[in-house]
């Protein structure tokens, strides 16, 4: 007589033997190719979201590079609001002078899912005229949400990566002082509900608009699970999953780790014309074209002098200044710039003109208007 000691097979159980089953059947197909991102890198699940924390704290344990309270009262009412709930009035009129101490507003994400007794980081910001923050502690400050109730409670050491020294007039300083982190200073008091969806369906949300992108998702999950994935619009792709809390999260596990195959982007050019960086991806071409390019420099020098009158003149001695100025114009010859449909090519073509980032901003736009360059100009 033989037994069978396997456990019994429950609907739970089959579900995700199944989901394993079926993703690994479409790995095994080879959905991927040499150029496939996994949906996880694409997509984000609708409901599933962090929420921002913000509160306002003090800081103690400077050492003298704190708010001067003349000059930020809120510092010095701060801190006697605080000693009063702790049981310590001050006299009215009390004149606080105080150095080791500087008012700041800290900030946290909330993760989704986080739960009454996990840590987060948190962020410390100096709001008044303190010199560093280095060496304080953060007091037990609440963190609201925007709904004003506190999710999470924050005390801590801070710690800064910047460095500084000043004494006889001369100061360095290396990155900032008025800002630091609490690794994991924060502990959550209170959890906000998270859905994974609603009903018998998930939406997954592509990160950037693409109707050729969301549709590439939506063949991927219906190739490993037939008929559960459709289009709601460019963005959000509407998954059909199973209903049980347990059975979802296996099988959108499953589901983050298909890979798509995503479409060439739309030809961009993004312009920084405070930094002057101009970035292109790789759809962008240049048609045939011809550009000239020359520059115009102007300087301006000044000749001070002393204009003096004669020995027995009644004349004043005076300032005089000359101010000389000239214009200078490059030689500005045609080049010709071929059609390329390659990056690489266009980028060569664009150094052969020899300008600097500053007046390439000039001619991406004039080629722009002249129907040569393939691409969308965004300015940032």
């Amino acid at each position: 007589m033989c037994l069978d000691l396997r456990p019994p097979v429950t609907l739970t159980r089959f579900l995700r033997i199944l989901s394993v089953l079926v993703f690994a059947a479409a790995a095994t197909l080879g959905v991927s190719t040499a150029r496939a991102e996994r949906i996880k890198d694409l997509v984000s699940i609708q409901g599933v979201r962090t929420n921002q924390l913000v509160g306002y704290g003090i800081v103690f344990g400077l050492d003298g590079t704190g708010d001067q309270t003349t000059q930020t009262p809120f510092t010095v009412q701060s801190i006697a609001s605080m000693l009063s709930q702790m049981g310590n009035n001050l006299p009215p009129g009390t004149n606080l002078q105080l150095k080791n101490v500087a008012v700041v507003m800290v900030t946290a994400t909330l993760p989704a899912f986080a739960r009454p007794g996990q840590t987060i980081d948190v962020t410390i910001s100096s709001m008044g005229n303190a010199k560093s923050l280095r060496g304080g502690t953060l007091v037990m400050t609440p963190l609201k949400g925007a709904d004003s109730q506190v999710y999470a409670v924050a005390q801590g050491n801070i710690l800064l990566g910047g460095a500084g020294a000043s004494a006889a007039g001369s100061k360095v300083q290396i990155n900032q002082l008025n800002a630091g982190r609490i690794p994991a200073g924060a502990t959550v008091e209170r959890s906000v509900a998270t859905s994974i969806g609603q009903g018998d369906f998930v939406n997954l949300e592509l990160a950037d608009t693409d109707f050729a992108n969301a549709q590439a998702v939506a063949v991927a999950i219906n190739r490993a699970v037939p008929g559960s994935a459709s289009l709601l619009d460019g963005r959000v792709i509407q998954v059909r999953a199973p209903t049980a809390s347990s059975d979802r999260v296996v099988f959108l596990a499953g589901l983050q780790d298909l890979d798509v195959t995503l479409s060439k982007p739309p030809a961009r050019v993004i312009i920084n014309a405070r930094t002057g960086s101009v970035v292109m991806n790789q759809s962008v071409s240049l048609q045939a074209s011809a550009v000239a390019h020359g520059n115009l420099s102007v300087t301006i020098s000044a000749d001070n002098s002393i204009s003096q009158p004669n020995a027995f003149g009644q004349g004043q001695t005076v300032g005089v200044t000359n101010a000389q100025i000239s214009v200078k114009s490059d030689k500005g010859e045609l080049v010709n710039l071929a059609a390329s449909a390659k990056l690489t090519d266009v980028v060569k073509a664009l150094n052969a003109i020899g300008a600097t980032p500053q007046d390439l901003l000039s001619i991406l736009q004039a080629l722009k208007a002249a129907g040569a360059l393939r691409a969308e100009l965004e300015v940032i």
